[in-house]
């Protein structure tokens, strides 16, 4: 292919690509949604394979419940965002005080997080924030930018030609797992998953004041430093801050839903 072709073809999918996040903020996000999906599948079933999941619990049926009221809140506060058709929920078996949602629809908790946070409305906060990044495309973006236009254009070549050929250039490149659980967003990001998650926890009628208690919690968790699945993300305080800049808004979205009927 000759470089004025390759410039054509990188423009095109540049278009392509350029969009609005459900904020309306620009974003360049390049790799299908199908290749995506598989990473997400991946790597959850990796997650599986590595930690025993927790079932026939309370903290598991509260996990559950509160997914639920997050997710069908988040299609209320964003309907113009594609949802996956069914969310695959699982609590793990792990201290450290984390959860993520991958792309095609998949939410892991851990247990440490269970002992964070104290109430289901600051479980809210972290799952609304989670689903906030599948929502917004996060993991698109910055797969984008990890990769570079031209890697893009060669991931995007083999993938549409309806063979496994995505899968070892995955591994050639370091993907997976890593990628798919592990990528650190940017602060941008974690700024937009906050806006966002608040909105949607409060759509679903959890208090969002408890979305500030809980940060504080993690502070408190980590003797004042972000734990390590936090290490790329604001501090705490600022982190605060910023959701109390969006509290009013938040608290009247809240005043007119109805209570969440979870724990």
């Amino acid at each position: 292919m000759t470089r004025f072709v390759w410039i054509l073809v990188a423009g095109a999918l540049l278009l392509a690509g350029c969009s609005e996040a459900p904020t309306g903020r620009s974003r360049l996000a390049l790799v299908p949604e199908g290749m995506l999906a598989q990473m997400g599948e991946q790597s959850f079933a990796e997650m599986r394979r590595r930690r025993p999941a927790v079932t026939g619990t309370p903290a598991n049926a509260l996990v559950q419940c509160v997914t639920r009221e997050v997710a069908a809140a988040a299609g209320a506060v964003y309907p113009g965002v594609t949802l996956p058709d069914a969310w695959e929920v699982v609590l793990f078996e792990d201290p450290s005080p984390n959860a993520f949602a991958l792309p095609g629809g998949r939410i892991g908790v851990h247990t440490g997080l269970m002992r964070v946070a104290e109430s289901p409305a600051q479980l809210a906060a972290v799952i609304g924030h989670e689903v906030a990044h599948v929502l917004a495309e996060h993991g698109n973006e910055r797969l984008t930018q990890q990769l570079g236009i031209r890697a893009v254009l060669l991931v995007v070549g083999l993938f549409s030609g309806g063979d496994l050929a995505g899968e070892p250039l995955m591994r050639a490149l370091g993907l997976g797992a890593h990628l798919g659980i592990a990528l650190p967003f940017s602060r941008a990001h974690e700024e937009e998953a906050d806006a966002m998650g608040l909105a949607i926890m409060a759509e679903a009628g959890f208090d969002p004041r408890e979305s500030t208690a809980l940060w504080r919690n993690m502070a408190a968790a980590g003797d004042g430093q972000p734990p390590e699945f936090l290490s790329t993300h604001p501090a705490h305080e600022s982190r605060i801050q910023g959701l109390e800049a969006a509290m009013d808004a938040a608290l009247a979205r809240y005043r007119d839903a109805d209570p969440a009927r979870c724990g």
